[in-house]
């Protein structure tokens, strides 16, 4: 962090890909001259505040409110010379839920970008590896138009990841459903609705860019945006479709336990209506009292027991007639 001012980073964008960084009172001066710079800040920093209001005094309090809240959704808000936007990319940090989003809130004009940060993004740091290495944007439009394409690029691996989780669970569930793979399922759900949550209105923000009158927004910067709004809406469309699927596979799972429990239960069912004659004759002839048929013959037993088969293998025979099984 530079100083105490809440400022992570600042440098200038030379206009050809390439910047300088910027230092202490230097930031001051080049910011207010008409040369194009950035500079990122942190909004849990209370000097970035203060900065904001000293250095860019012609700045509404609702767009410094904005820039720091705690708490954001994905938006734009059009001013006669600038614009505030409002985004989010996955969580990549460490230890982080990637559907945690970050959220990163911007102000562009023509010859200033302030980015402000809340927890660290990682496309801020692609943005600053670019422009040292030479190939960073040329101007306010390239640096947004830039921006949004690497902050949906890092999204995809993210996404495949989760449809593949669901391919796995898929096909756990078409093969041996297990109770188990029902809170994987869920999660995924809630993974879903999370990342719809917050890509969806960042779709909305590219479409007003792309009809956006600000001069810093030229044509070829308006059609980048249009392929990362491509990209979007297939975000949008896996998303649903990923959410959807996941409702089929839980519904799959809920019937394959149920269909393994009723046949459970029917062979259950099977057994006891082969046993309840049984159970009957012996308990019959098992009562203590004077004229059971075969008390006086030794060999009573074993006629009865062929007697107890033969009934099982009739009853056998009836099952299979009737279909039971």
């Amino acid at each position: 962090m530079i100083g105490n001012s809440g400022i992570i980073h600042a440098c200038t964008l030379e206009g050809d890909g390439t910047g300088r960084p910027l230092r202490g009172e230097s930031i001051s001066k080049v910011i207010a001259a008409d040369s194009l710079a950035w500079v990122h800040l942190n909004a849990r920093d209370p000097e970035s505040r203060l900065w904001l209001e000293k250095e860019l005094p012609y700045l509404d309090h609702i767009i410094i409110d904005a820039l720091l809240a705690d708490e954001t959704r994905p938006r734009i808000l059009e001013f006669e010379d600038g614009a505030l936007m409002i985004l989010r990319g996955v969580n990549q940090n460490e230890n982080a839920q990637p559907e945690d989003m970050v959220s990163l809130r911007l102000w562009i004009d023509q010859h200033r970008i302030i980015s402000i940060e809340k927890r660290s993004v990682r496309v801020v740091k692609d943005m600053k590896d670019r422009i040292i290495a030479g190939k960073g944007a040329k101007n306010a439009g390239d640096f947004i138009a830039m921006l949004i394409g690497r902050l949906f690029e890092r999204m995809e691996p993210i996404f495949l990841e989760l449809d593949e989780h669901l391919d796995d669970i898929e096909e756990r569930v078409m093969e041996d459903p297990d109770k188990k793979d029902r809170q994987g399922i869920t999660s995924i759900r809630k993974k879903a609705i999370k990342y719809r949550r917050y890509i969806a209105p960042q779709r909305d923000v590219i479409a007003h860019l792309r009809t956006s009158e600000q001069t810093w927004l030229e044509s070829f910067h308006k059609r980048r945006l249009q392929e990362s709004m491509d990209r979007v809406i297939r975000y949008i469309e896996d998303l649903d479709t990923i959410r959807e699927r996941a409702q089929i596979v839980k519904d799959e799972l809920s019937n394959g336990i149920a269909d393994r429990l009723n046949k459970n239960m029917y062979m259950l069912s099977v057994i006891a209506a082969i046993f309840l004659p049984l159970g009957f004759f012996t308990g019959l002839l098992g009562i203590n009292v004077g004229g059971i048929p075969g008390a006086e013959n030794h060999n009573a037993f074993f006629i009865f027991c062929a007697l107890l088969v033969s009934i099982v293998i009739v009853q056998i025979l009836i099952f299979k007639k009737l279909k039971w099984f």
